[in-house]
């Protein structure tokens, strides 16, 4: 599960789920004892976080759009993980 970024406490991931192909694309996010699933436009497609945390991934994934992209291709072509920055 190669982690991708961090910040403020949140974890974000990358990774395959056992058994198959992903339709959409997306990422984890851990904080705490939360976990949720955003597309890579920041919208939340599962799990749950506290609001102001959310709001900082929204923020996160509109400032590194481009980048979250390639590291979604990255990972599916080739398992290679590309780091993004965090908020800071």
């Amino acid at each position: 599960m190669p982690l991708i970024s961090h910040f403020y406490g949140i974890l974000i991931y990358i990774y395959s789920e056992a058994g198959g192909q992903h339709n959409l694309s997306h990422f984890h996010a851990k904080y705490a004892e939360y976990e949720a699933v955003f597309d890579l436009d920041g919208n939340l497609v599962s799990g749950e976080l506290p609001r102001n945390k959310s709001k900082l991934i929204e923020a996160w994934c509109l400032l590194h759009r481009e980048e979250l992209y390639a590291a979604w291709t990255a990972w599916n072509e080739s398992h290679e993980v590309v780091k993004i920055e965090g908020l800071r």
